[in-house]
């Protein structure tokens, strides 16, 4: 069955009034039902973000991460329509950004996509705006408990318009130079953690440490209930972000999925053995889920090239080098309480490298028409391919965020950083109107310096050393 032909003299697909626009795709329906059913479950990656940032934080700005979690989302698609997906996958254009030939989504309908032929372009573009969103929120927890929301907001509309547009351009769009080079990327290794990862470092260096850093109540997630949850929806959300990444239905994204979930749970294994190691038996549920995590970008962009035993290792050795680095933010004299960089950053940089290892024609080939190998096969300098990616991502985004956060940092009013009185009192009564975690209340909102109470618990009752230090430090 021949698939449908891009025509430049129809660039929307047709004239649904005058044509059957669906005819183009007849007997090739279940590829398009496939990428969407995998935008659905992709979707689901955002909360699950959201629901794990908001765990990790401490209570009193918990319910920022959820709001900010939408509030992304949001923006991230209204970008994406504007002018991200015409930078990104315009259809002419250079090696490094596209044109704004797409601008609005212009001509963004029916016909065959850029990425894919058997996909309408606007399955296409959707399935890729959530790549883009779920990205840009990776990078908001690099200034968790004091960041300022409008101007993350603002910064999360520039990110992807000079760092994730050009850096997913070069890595997928066939006019890329890392595609061409060709660097190996199945889903994201790249674009996706390596750029989210150092974007997110540039965040945190450049609003500093939060007030209290060094406390060990910043250390405590304040609900791993959440964490697990927002871990799980991540988990499944990833299935199909990997899963939909051949863009159409293949044996080759079946294979896939069970790749992302084998690392996923290796990735498990490796943290609980480290944890299991290095804490006298004892193991960690918000461990396993940075193990889970870690696992997931380590196979992301190796999915689509290696064999299931192969994925095990990736996610295995990534989750082990992961934990192991469990002091970086000390190692580099910063403040990222999400550990961002560490698990999207380093974990994509292990990732992409053990792609050149490990990739495979005999995995690659299995939809038919791609055949890539790495130097398991014999080709060495595939290698050298994946550094060449590696180093230019990370020196591109890290380089490019703090241009843009300094700059946004030092446009009067914009207040990158709220004030200290509201990082003390909590982001979610400086920012969120009636708005708190339920069990916690203040004596009086009109004293500026207050100790929490717990609702419904007598003055007596006992409360944790951090908690009554962290009330007293507010």
């Amino acid at each position: 069955m021949s698939e449908p032909v891009y025509n430049v003299s129809t660039p929307e697909g047709g004239d649904p009034t005058k044509v059957d626009v669906n005819a183009q795709y007849a007997g090739l329906e279940y590829h398009y039902v496939y990428i969407m059913t995998c935008s659905f479950v992709v979707w689901l990656i955002l909360p699950g973000i959201g629901l794990l940032y908001s765990g990790l934080a401490r209570r009193k700005s918990a319910l920022t991460l959820l709001f900010q979690s939408w509030m992304i989302l949001a923006v991230t698609t209204f970008q994406w329509i504007f002018w991200g997906y015409s930078l990104t996958y315009s259809r002419d254009g250079g090696p490094f950004i596209g044109t704004l030939k797409n601008f609005g989504m212009r001509d963004v309908l029916v016909a065959p996509s850029p990425g894919s032929a058997v996909l309408p372009e606007i399955v296409f573009c959707l399935y890729q705006l959530l790549f883009c969103a779920c990205t840009v929120m990776i990078v908001v927890g690099g200034a968790f408990e004091r960041g300022n929301i409008l101007p993350s907001l603002i910064f999360s509309f520039f990110w992807a318009t000079l760092v994730y547009c050009p850096v997913a351009r070069w890595t997928w769009s066939s006019h890329g130079w890392l595609y061409n080079l060709p660097a190996l990327d199945f889903a994201g290794g790249g674009p996706v953690h390596i750029a989210s990862g150092w974007a997110a470092l540039a965040y945190a260096m450049v609003l500093g440490k939060r007030k209290d850093h060094g406390m060990v109540s910043l250390r405590k997630p304040h609900n791993t209930t959440l964490v697990f949850i927002g871990t799980v929806l991540i988990c499944f959300g990833w299935l199909g972000f990997n899963g939909g990444s051949t863009l159409n239905a293949s044996v080759r994204s079946m294979v896939v999925i069970f790749n992302t979930n084998t690392a996923a749970s290796t990735g498990i294994l490796g943290w609980a053995m480290v944890d299991y190691i290095k804490h006298k038996r004892k193991f960690s549920v918000v461990g396993a889920c940075e193990g889970a995590i870690a696992g997931l970008v380590g196979i992301t962009p190796a999915a689509g090239y290696v064999s299931v035993w192969l994925a095990a290792c990736i996610g295995f050795i990534t989750s082990i080098v992961c934990s192991l680095l469990r002091n970086i933010n000390d190692w580099l004299n910063i403040d990222e309480g999400m550990d961002v960089f560490k698990l999207h950053g380093v974990g994509g940089i292990v990732g992409a490298f053990l792609t050149g290892l490990f990739a495979t024609e005999n995995i690659s080939s299995l939809d038919g028409f791609t055949f890539s190998s790495g130097a398991i096969d014999g080709n060495g300098i595939q290698v050298g391919y994946q550094l060449a990616e590696i180093c230019a991502i990370s020196g591109y985004s890290f380089v490019v965020s703090c241009a843009l956060l300094y700059i946004l940092k030092f446009i009067p009013g914009m207040h990158l950083r709220v004030d200290e009185e509201s990082e003390m009192i909590g982001l979610d009564q400086a920012q969120l109107f009636e708005e708190q975690i339920g069990d916690w209340s203040l004596v009086d909102n009109s004293i500026t310096v207050t100790t929490p109470t717990i609702v419904g618990v007598s003055k007596q009752s006992s409360v944790s050393k951090d908690e009554t230090h962290a009330g007293k430090a507010m």
